[in-house]
């Protein structure tokens, strides 16, 4: 809160000085109206009354030009704190990548940026009438001292009393403001990962099960609700009492003041008008309280999310890049791909080779034994290095709103001929054909349009796009049929001649068109060798490898 206090100081300090003008001259305007009474009409002195009435006209134009300015300060400062808040959400997310959801659920990032960044703007909105609170209630206090030294001690002493009665209320709510924004990103994480998984809830049945807890969830995020909104009530009902009170008090004090005549008519009425004008610094002192507290709970959220850091950061000081087209090596699992050569890894456990893949990417951390691209090992190059030349698609392809073309080229270096050429070699023309304006065609969220066949060759497009030195691909032909993936598998080592290729599947139609198969048997390649030769070998490494290949048809 206060690194976004110090990158808006200016505009803030704006608010401030317009704020305090507002405020202040509202302030004056009872003392104006007391020596207009006193001096002018009390004294039978033209001159006098209309010297205060001019005050009072001044006072107002000054009123209403710093409100106008005041309100304009505190909407952009509430804008720039919001949106500040997002943006840096956002970036931070963008820049961690994978370790986010591996520590926090999606829906509780969603509910950050959509609800807590907002509630942080909040309170660099109110802060300008705040400060003008404070200067007006100085103001006030002083010119009741002035007056009689009971009645400005009892406002110099008697409002923060009101306040700080309040902010024992304040203090609950805090609490109760913090468990229910917990429930509620529970409850938008439980959503999104229902709608994520819709199709498959629909394709076993389990709508019901899934509306239960989704019911259930629902019900703890109204009982928190209700359990915020009680302390609630309570604090601004006491927002109306509190002050009432005390004005009733400052009043009734006045007057018997005046009947006393310890005081000028016009004392008792620039005191009636302290009276009511003190209502709005109170309540604004009450407002400030309650928004700090909503915005300490959005700020400990996002800071929660901002706590989280990047699995795979760069090197303090980085190596020497590679030469151009290097050969890679794995020296954990023992996986050699050559400069060029278009390897496949058969993996009898799916999730070592998904290992292998993401630690040829350098998308996991460093375990100490590190994959190295023209002998520099992965770790002692910047990221954006190792993603530039290096590049993974993983199995589970992500297509993001937008048009299509930018979802294959988002940096828009591709020429539409060199779009066409990538999409044919994913076999994926029969996808633009369905699209009434092809590449300019709007892609829904997470291409929900599209079916798991055409969401794969897509993905592969931009792959291919890319044009990466190196490529690893991990099951890019999974969904796809077979007389599809037999024409993937042929243009695909034709688009990627003379570059470094590495594809983990599983499928005899891909394997079949690349030089070499690794064969991984508990993370480890215990035989590299072309696939035909493979499937002849008479021994374990043969037998486990027909398995995995064939998926046990042969036996």
């Amino acid at each position: 809160m206060w690194w976004l206090a110090r990158r808006q100081r200016r505009t803030l300090a704006a608010g401030v000085v317009w704020g305090t003008a507002w405020m202040g001259s509202q302030a004056l305007l009872p003392f104006a109206l007391g020596r207009a009474v006193d001096d002018g009409i009390s004294g039978a002195d033209m001159a006098a009354l209309a010297l205060w009435v001019g005050v009072m006209a001044l006072l107002g134009l000054v009123q209403a030009g710093a409100g106008i300015m005041r309100h304009r300060a505190a909407v952009w400062n509430w804008v720039q704190a919001a949106l500040t808040a997002s943006q840096v959400v956002g970036h931070h997310v963008t820049r961690v990548g994978a370790a986010m959801p591996e520590r926090l659920p999606t829906g509780e990032v969603v509910s950050t940026v959509a609800s807590d960044a907002v509630r942080l703007g909040d309170v660099y909105d109110i802060v300008a009438r705040f400060a003008g609170a404070v200067v007006s209630y100085a103001v006030v206090a002083a010119l009741l001292l002035r007056t009689s030294v009971t009645l400005g001690l009892l406002v110099l002493l008697g409002v923060p009393a009101v306040a700080a009665l309040l902010g024992f209320v304040v203090r609950p709510l805090h609490a109760r403001q913090k468990a229910q924004r917990e429930v509620a990103g529970r409850l938008t994480t439980l959503g999104a990962d229902t709608v994520a998984g819709l199709r498959v809830l629909r394709g076993v049945g389990g709508e019901r099960e899934f509306l239960r807890r989704y019911t259930a969830q629902s019900q703890e995020v109204r009982r928190a609700g209700v359990g915020v909104a009680g302390v609630q009530a309570t604090l601004d009902s006491l927002q109306v009492l509190l002050p009432g009170a005390f004005v009733v008090l400052v009043t009734w004090l006045g007057a018997r003041f005046a009947i006393d005549g310890r005081i000028g008519p016009g004392d008792l009425v620039a005191l009636y008008g302290y009276a009511i004008f003190l209502v709005l610094p109170l309540r604004t002192a009450t407002e400030m309280l309650e928004k700090y507290v909503r915005a300490r709970v959005a700020a400990e959220r996002i800071v929660a999310v901002l706590q989280v850091r990047p699995s795979v950061v760069d090197p303090a000081v980085p190596g020497a890049s590679p030469r151009p087209s290097p050969d890679l090596e794995d020296p954990r699992s023992g996986l050699r791909v050559p400069a060029g050569a278009f390897v496949a890894v058969v993996g009898t456990d799916p999730a070592d080779g998904a290992a292998l893949a993401d630690r040829l990417g350098r998308l996991s951390p460093d375990d100490g034994t590190s994959p190295l691209l023209g002998g520099v090992p992965l770790p002692d190059l910047a990221v954006q290095e190792v993603r530039r030349r290096v590049v993974v698609a993983d199995s589970d392809p992500r297509l993001f709103t937008g048009r299509l073309r930018r979802e294959l080229d988002p940096d828009a270096r591709r020429s539409d001929t060199e779009l066409l050429d990538a999409v044919r070699t994913a076999s994926a023309l029969d996808v633009l054909e369905g699209l009434p304006r092809g590449l300019d065609d709007e892609v829904t969220e997470r291409g929900r349009s599209f079916s798991g066949g055409q969401r794969q060759r897509l993905a592969l497009v931009r792959a291919l796009l890319a044009d990466a030195e190196t490529l690893v691909l991990v099951e890019p032909t999974s969904a796809v049929d077979a007389h599809t993936e037999a024409a993937v598998a042929a243009n695909l080592r034709e688009a990627r001649r003379g570059r470094t290729t590495v594809v983990v599947t599983s499928s005899p139609l891909l394997l079949d068109r690349v030089d070499e198969v690794a064969v991984l048997v508990g993370g480890v390649v215990v035989a590299q060798a072309p696939h035909r030769e493979l499937l002849h070998r008479d021994d374990d490494v043969g037998r486990a490898y027909r398995r995995t290949v064939t998926r046990g048809e042969d036996e």
